[in-house]
């Protein structure tokens, strides 16, 4: 019973550092290049906008979207990993 509740306590912590991993590139995504790095992104133009705009309707969609492809392929990997696999 020992080794399920560390088998359970890694798979968890492996687990938060993978969500935590991706709501870092989320917010950086979001927030930084879209409202804090915008100035400095103006001058480069993206589809006949400047790219700072383009990360903020576009980009973190996008992001966004590739997070949640990331994330479903890593869990599945670590569910395997830990014998969770279906």
């Amino acid at each position: 019973m020992a080794d399920d509740k560390s088998n359970a306590a890694a798979y968890w912590s492996a687990n938060v550092r993978l969500i935590t991993g991706c709501l870092i590139v989320w917010a950086l995504v979001s927030y930084g290049c879209a409202i804090l790095l915008r100035p400095l992104l103006a001058g480069i133009p993206v589809g006949g906008t400047d790219l700072g705009f383009w990360f903020a309707q576009q980009g973190s969609i996008l992001t966004f979207i590739g997070i949640i492809f990331f994330y479903s392929w890593k869990m599945n990997r670590l569910d395997k990993k830990f014998g969770l696999g279906e």
